[in-house]
Parts: C-alpha cells; sequence; structure tokens
C-alpha cells in the first residue's frame, strides 16, 4: 500500500505517538503478533477435523453422527446453527450443510441428524459408508437462524417438516438444560409416524418440563393415531396457542411446508417480521416454481463456459453449483440455499433462473453476480468464478 495512502488514515498520527512512547519505555507489542489471529480462527475456523465417536440410529431413514474434536476443543455456536460437510464421494468433491441437533451447551461433542434422501448423493454415502472412528472434514459453525433475545419474543412458535425438526431439537435441548426463561410451541409434521425424529424424547421433554409444548401432526396416520392429523394449519395453531400477539414463528422444512404455513399464519395476522424462515436447500422441481420459462424442460441441457475457457454441459433442472463439482471445478459454498453467497459467480453472458425469493445483494444484482447454488441455466451461459 502506498505510504500516502496509510498516512490518510484516521489515527495515523496517534499510532505513530504511540509507538515512539513504546519505544521509550521499553513496550514491545510485537510479542502479540498474531495473537487476535489466533483468536479468530478458534471462533470461527475454516476447517474442522471432526472424528465419528457414534452413530444413533433415530428412525429407519435417519441416524445421528456424534463428532469429537482430538483436540479437544470444538468453536462455540447458537442453538440453530449448522456445519457443512466436505466430502468427495462417486467421484465428486462436495459439501453439505447439517443443523448441529446437540444443544451448545454441549462442549464435548457435536451432533448432526441425517435423513436419507431419495437418490441423495451425500445422505447416502453418511448412512451407508461412514463408520464409528473415520475422521470427515466439515466448516465452522454458521447460519442466522437462532434465537435473539433482543428482537424476538420469549414465547417461541416453531414449525417444523421432515428433518427440519433439527435444529429446534438444540433450542429445545438448550432451553431444558440450561433453565432458559422461555416457552416453545413445537409443531412438528410427518407424513407417517414411522418417519418421526426424536419422537419419543421430545416426548419426554414435553412431560417433564412445563415450557415445552410438542403437537406432532401426521398426514397419513396409521388407524388408532388419535392425534393431530393433516396439515399444520392456522386453526390448528390457534387452538394451540392462543392469541398470536408476543410470539415469534420459526419455521424449518421443505418448501411445500413454508408456502402452506406462512400463508395460514397470514390468515392469522402474524407480520412479516414475526415470521423466520431457514434457508433449506432448493426446490425439488424446479419448473413448478413461480416465473420457470414456459417451453424449458428440466431435462434441457445448455453449455457453460467457464472463465473464457473451458466448456462443459449443465442440466436446466439442477443448480449450476452442481454441474461445477461434476465437472471437477471445487467452487466454495456452504448454505447450499441461495444465502451465505459464497458460491457466488459473475455471470458474463446468457440467462438463469434463480427462485423468488433467492437473497441476492443489491450490488451483486448491480454488477451481474448470482448464487450458483439456487441459479438454473435456462439457456448457454458464460460465468466467471
Amino acid at each position: 500500500m502506498k505510504e500516502e495512502l496509510i498516512q490518510g488514515f484516521d489515527g495515523y498520527k496517534d499510532i505513530l505517538d504511540e509507538i515512539r512512547v513504546c519505544k521509550k519505555y521499553g513496550v514491545d507489542y510485537t510479542l502479540e503478533k498474531g495473537a487476535v489471529e489466533k483468536c479468530i480462527n478458534r471462533l470461527h475456523p475454516k476447517r474442522l477435523r471432526l472424528q465419528v465417536s457414534d452413530i444413533i440410529k433415530e428412525t429407519e431413514s435417519a441416524a445421528s453422527f456424534r463428532l469429537v474434536s482430538k483436540e479437544g476443543y470444538l468453536p462455540p455456536f447458537q442453538a440453530g446453527q449448522y456445519i457443512s460437510i466436505l466430502i468427495e464421494t462417486g467421484g465428486i468433491r462436495t459439501s453439505r450443510p447439517y443443523s448441529i441437533s446437540s444443544p451448545p451447551n454441549q462442549t464435548g461433542y457435536y451432533e448432526i441428524t441425517v435423513r436419507r434422501v431419495e437418490n441423495g448423493l451425500v445422505s447416502g454415502f453418511l448412512l451407508d459408508h461412514v463408520k464409528r472412528g473415520d475422521v470427515l472434514e466439515f466448516s465452522g459453525p454458521h447460519g442466522l437462524f437462532h434465537y435473539n433475545p433482543l428482537f424476538h419474543d420469549k414465547i417461541m412458535v416453531c414449525i417444523a417438516g421432515g428433518s427440519g425438526i433439527t435444529p429446534f431439537m438444540s433450542m429445545i435441548r438448550e432451553v431444558v438444560d440450561c433453565g432458559l426463561d422461555r416457552k416453545i410451541y413445537l409443531f412438528y409434521g410427518n407424513r407417517t409416524s414411522t418417519n418421526v425424529i426424536f419422537h419419543e424424547k421430545l416426548l419426554n421433554l414435553s412431560e417433564k418440563c412445563h415450557n415445552i409444548n410438542y403437537i406432532p401432526v401426521i398426514e397419513m396416520p396409521e388407524n388408532g393415531y388419535a392425534g393431530p392429523r393433516g396439515l399444520i394449519t392456522g386453526s390448528l395453531i390457534n387452538e394451540s396457542i392462543g392469541d398470536t400477539k408476543g410470539k415469534t414463528f420459526y419455521l424449518c422444512g421443505p418448501q411445500a411446508m413454508y408456502d402452506f404455513c406462512i400463508r395460514e399464519l397470514e390468515h392469522l395476522n402474524v407480520p412479516a417480521r414475526k415470521i423466520r424462515k431457514e434457508v433449506y436447500g432448493v426446490p425439488m422441481n424446479i419448473s413448478q416454481q413461480p416465473g420457470w420459462p414456459e417451453g424449458i424442460k428440466e431435462d434441457q441441457v445448455f453449455q457453460v463456459k467457464l472463465n473464457g475457457g473451458r466448456t462443459f454441459p449443465a442440466t436446466a433442472g439442477q443448480p449450476l453449483l452442481i454441474a461445477f463439482e461434476r465437472n471437477g471445478f471445487n467452487v466454495p459454498s456452504r448454505c447450499r440455499s441461495g444465502q451465505c453467497s459464497m458460491c457466488r459467480v459473475k455471470l458474463m453472458s446468457g440467462k438463469v433462473f434463480q427462485p423468488s425469493g433467492t437473497p441476492v445483494r443489491r450490488s451483486d444484482r448491480q454488477f451481474g453476480y448470482v448464487h450458483s447454488c439456487v441459479s438454473y441455466p435456462i439457456e448457454p451461459v458464460e460465468l466467471l468464478i
């Protein structure tokens, strides 16, 4: 950096004066060099190597992986945050985010809970091949889906679907373990009762803790099921919690659940600022999303030119990030849902489709950047990483 530019910084002369004083009285701050960076790296490490100490079967299609650090230290996190696993399977280097289901007061290990996804590259690898003692690579904790005492009400109404229960399990465990002054209503929707993750644990917690209210909802119940059935409707929510005022609503689950439940909350006059939604991956059928161009089929293939050089095919129905990984390009990513912006690339030419609500910064839109994890090619494109 040019000397005249440095001299223009605020406080430059004050720093020179302090250096003179320190030299005069023998104070040497060079001994502390690197201390700040070391502290930051402990709190926000770029990579974590964690060992699988236990695998706990939750349902026929889901299991929890207990992860420990050989160094005996794990970065702190807030209940509701996630870590991303970075693996190579099937010749593809990829990543997937998983919410931490263990509470933040448990500092000896993290737990992530994985549910099998049909044709899922990573979930199948974890559930079928990973065993106790294996060492896996992860990112540090990330995410904005957590309780904030400055802005959120002490009464939390949590709405989960499928594996979307995992961040709420961390929140509930923290409230119970630490005796926090919060009340939680948990509505947990599943297609059948055999797929309900943490069911017995949640029942036990709600029975012994008066501030935990667990309401499982089964869409296609078996004979003899006596609990709420169908979908998580506004009438069920209103019947269970009463007045919606003084409550903050949290949602985590598949897109279909968001589409339905947010409308139900709006009918209950819940303001948008009181509704918090966790990012939950990309839509299963992108062509069914509003704004998808007519005449473009999900199996259509378009050519992608990268950095003005190599060209490779990409399918319209899959995000560009998947095409990058399948063709050997290692693009940084964390959330894979359009929020963290780590996977952004510059669109030099061509068009991509991004689902409604994708949180692209104004500056990115201005200069042509898109999030590759939620960008679908709808014609030949040229990109710059």
